[in-house]
């Protein structure tokens, strides 16, 4: 899950234009940026894109997260010439509204089904995934469903079960009011105070139902399904996902690799942002 944060944004567009609505303009790296909205499975995404690499990478954001929030360092520093790298806004979050967010069973999977679509409709067939807690989930499902598109996944603060311990874990951040102002300022800019504890705990409630499934599987199942090169990035101190859970993925994803930050925590990508950008430079590129 994903609490919090800061912004960026960037760009590049290739691929057919009809659906969409794209804006391009000049960023401080240097490089053209693009943002838009495109028509996929019935609701307008908004992306953002940069770099003019032939590497393809989509940052899949954490819970109520978005682009501008939740990747900021890496829109701005990740290798321009190497990558061509997508944001992306899932439907409900951000600037993909309407419609308004919701939290069926189903919910990890149709974001997983929306990312792959987004991507196809931007005219890339295969890329590589970074996603951040919720957003790892998403990554992990898309890379099992779709084994022939992607190329590589960096997963990090992500989960492919709930415990008890997470329940405890998610109820304690479930009234928003007992945030702290920092905290709470960043999604309340996206979404206001009223729609954004709505949300929030709609999403708390989302959440906790996959603990009423066997062994409170998320993504369980899917697993050995994944055949991409994985890394695995966790923080010794992410207040949010114990260590049980980057421990369970390392086991159960085939090759996968295990990379442990002892100070990070759940937002490591931001706070350790030059580190975690050439860990995963390295990594795409290996």
């Amino acid at each position: 899950m994903a609490l919090f944060l800061l912004g960026g944004r960037l760009f590049r567009r290739r691929g057919d234009m009809s659906g969409s609505v794209a804006a391009v303009r000049p960023c401080m790296s240097g490089s053209s940026v693009a943002s838009g909205r495109q028509h996929v499975n019935g609701v307008d995404l908004y992306y953002e894109q940069t770099g003019r690499g032939k590497h393809a990478v989509l940052l899949l954001p954490g819970a109520l997260g978005s682009t501008r929030t939740d990747f900021g360092p890496q829109l701005k520093s990740l290798n321009k010439e190497h990558f061509t790298v997508v944001g992306w806004d899932p439907r409900g979050y951000g600037q993909s509204r309407p419609p308004d967010r919701d939290f069926p069973s189903d919910f990890f999977e149709r974001d997983a089904k929306d990312a792959v679509d987004l991507m196809k409709a931007l005219g890339f067939g295969r890329f590589s995934l970074l996603g951040w807690s919720d957003g790892g989930i998403t990554a992990l499902i898309a890379a099992a469903r779709n084994p022939d598109l992607i190329n590589r996944m960096v997963v990090w603060g992500s989960n492919a079960f709930v415990s008890q311990h997470d329940l405890e874990l998610y109820d304690a951040v479930r009234d928003v009011s007992k945030w702290s102002a920092r905290m709470r300022q960043p999604m309340e800019e996206v979404y206001g105070a009223e729609v954004f504890a709505k949300t929030w705990e709609g999403w708390v409630d989302g959440i906790a139902r996959f603990a009423k499934r066997p062994e409170g599987s998320i993504c369980m199942e899917l697993l050995p399904l994944i055949t991409c090169p994985t890394l695995i990035i966790h923080g010794e101190k992410d207040p949010m996902v114990p260590s049980f859970h980057p421990q369970y993925l390392l086991k159960h994803i085939r090759g996968s690799r295990l990379r442990l930050m002892p100070d990070g925590k759940h937002n490591l990508h931001l706070r350790y942002a030059d580190e975690f950008n050439k860990l995963v430079e390295d990594f795409l590129e290996g």
